[in-house]
Formats: structure tokens, C-alpha cells, sequence
């Protein structure tokens, strides 16, 4: 269900006065529980600004979500969007085949609806959080994977690092990926270009909590960006410091993307896990 915004306003103002084929009280549980999008972005304030224009989307939670192995944060005709916990592989290795996002999401679909399809857009690292995005449809697949720096328009993430890192904009380097299966930085004329933005959130005794945008998609970039800058990700035990340590702390936060058909711009967004406040009022 989508309406555009014919004027300016707050959300709840304007959700009462376009859906009007709703309760004032199940609008209200829809913005509560974060079913209402504006512009493909998750809204939850009452009093949050929209502008004439602006496309205002209400997504109701399916029965099925919640009998989903993993929580759903999006799904549409082309797109379903999960949250995926640290520690759970995207995809399967030749030891480990039904233990992954995928598998799971792919039964989770096909005994929902007989024949309905799943393929997998990207993939997250085993030990990193967050949004994970799989498509049902393998035209849209191909047409943004052949062209992933065209259509995804923002990757976000968040990290929580050793010591003090300053913010830095466009930082480039080159990756190269050695016979053991490890990335390193290497000169320009041996690896593939990295662009990596850090933006410093909060400055604490031992870390540092930042915010990565991606330009480039290569390899464990952000672990070995971060490294070579002597500031690993805490819980990093291939790049970064052998620590007991529950989880690797990056988590995929946002990711903005193209739907290459509609041309529709769809933002995903996942929350911090607890995890990290509470290792950060350590």
C-alpha cells in the first residue's frame, strides 16, 4: 500500500489522512512497530517531517514472518531483506552446506509457497551482523550484480575498533588476496582499488565506535582497511588482535539500493546490536 505525499506535514498526521480505510489505532501500531516507509526508509516517529512527494508505504508483517528462521526486515515482489546474527554463514562451504542464511531462507520460502524462488544477492562475513539482502528473481540478480557499484548506493556499516581513529574521507588503497585466502594492502600496480570512508562516532578508553561507507566492494575490505590503519575491529581474530572476544563487532547497518527494473530506490536498515553498547560502557 503506497500513497504520495501531497503536502508537507508530520507522518502520523499525514498516515491518518491518506489511509483512511485504517483505525486511527491500528495507524498508530503501524508506525510503532515499524511498518511504515517513507521513501523505502523505515519511520517510527509520530512527529517525523514529509514532504509533498515523499512516497509513503505501509508494509504489513505477513503471518508467515513470523515463522521465519531469521527476522525479515523487508520483503516485496523482487526483494527479501533479513537480519542476519553474527556467527552464521551466508552461504555453504564444503564442510558446513545447511547451517546458512541462505539455506535457511530458501526453505523458509519454498515451503511457504511451492515453487517460489531465492538467490543470493551479496553475502556478509560469517562473524559480521546485519542486512542481508536476497532477491527472487535471477533477471534482477544478474542485473545487479554485474553492476553492483551502480545500484548500490549506499553501504553502511558499523564497527567498534582498538584505540583512537580519527574520521577519514575516500581513503584508497589496494587489496590483494594471497594463497592462503587472507587480504592485503598491496602497491596500486598488484591489487584492486578499495575506497573507504570512516567517520569517528564516539571516542571511549580502549575503542573507538565508527561508521563505514564502502565506495568499493571488495574482500573483508573494512577488517583489512581498518588493520592497516592499526585500528582492527575488536573481535577480529584473522586481521586484528587474538582476543577472547564473543563476536566480531561490525554490523551491516544500511544499505540503499536500485531496484534495475522500476528503477525504485529501496533503503535497508538494521539496528546496532546490544552487544555493542554494551561493550562500549565497559
Amino acid at each position: 500500500m503506497k500513497r504520495k505525499v501531497l503536502k508537507d506535514g508530520e507522518l502520523l498526521s499525514i498516515l491518518l489522512e491518506e489511509f483512511k480505510d485504517f483505525s486511527n489505532k491500528k495507524i498508530k501500531n503501524y508506525l510503532k512497530s515499524g511498518a511504515v516507509m517513507v521513501n523505502g526508509i523505515r519511520r517510527t516517529k509520530y512527529n517525523y517531517k514529509v514532504s509533498a512527494g515523499d512516497i509513503i508505504s505501509i508494509q504489513k508483517e505477513a503471518k508467515t514472518h513470523k515463522k521465519s528462521p531469521l527476522p525479515i526486515l523487508y520483503e516485496d515482489k523482487c526483494f527479501l531483506v533479513v537480519e542476519k546474527p553474527s556467527g552464521l554463514l551466508t552461504i555453504g562451504t564444503d564442510k558446513e552446506k545447511e547451517k546458512t542464511a541462505y539455506h535457511m531462507m530458501r526453505e523458509f520460502v519454498k515451503n511457504r509457497k511451492k515453487g517460489e524462488k531465492l538467490f543470493i544477492l551479496h553475502r556478509l562475513d560469517k562473524d559480521t551482523s546485519g542486512v542481508l539482502v536476497f532477491v527472487k528473481n535471477e533477471k534482477i540478480k544478474h542485473l545487479l550484480q554485474d553492476n553492483w557499484d551502480r545500484y548500490a548506493k549506499v553501504r553502511e556499516y558499523r564497527a567498534i575498533v582498538h584505540g583512537r581513529r580519527e574520521s577519514i574521507k575516500n581513503h584508497v588503497c589496494y587489496l590483494q588476496e594471497d594463497s592462503n585466502y587472507k587480504v592485503k594492502v598491496v602497491d596500486e600496480k598488484k591489487g584492486k582499488k578499495a575506497i573507504t570512508s570512516i567517520e569517528a562516532l564516539s571516542y571511549h578508553e580502549k575503542y573507538t565506535h565508527i561508521k563505514v561507507a564502502l565506495k568499493t566492494g571488495r574482500k573483508n575490505q573494512i577488517r583489512v582497511v581498518l588493520a592497516h590503519l592499526n585500528n582492527p575491529v575488536v573481535g577480529d581474530k584473522k586481521y586484528g588482535e587474538k582476543e577472547k572476544c564473543p563476536r566480531l563487532y561490525l554490523h551491516h547497518s544500511k544499505l540503499t539500493i536500485e531496484n534495475p527494473i522500476t528503477k525504485e530506490i529501496l533503503t535497508f536498515e538494521s539496528r546496532e546490536p546490544s552487544s555493542f553498547r554494551m561493550l562500549l560502557k565497559k
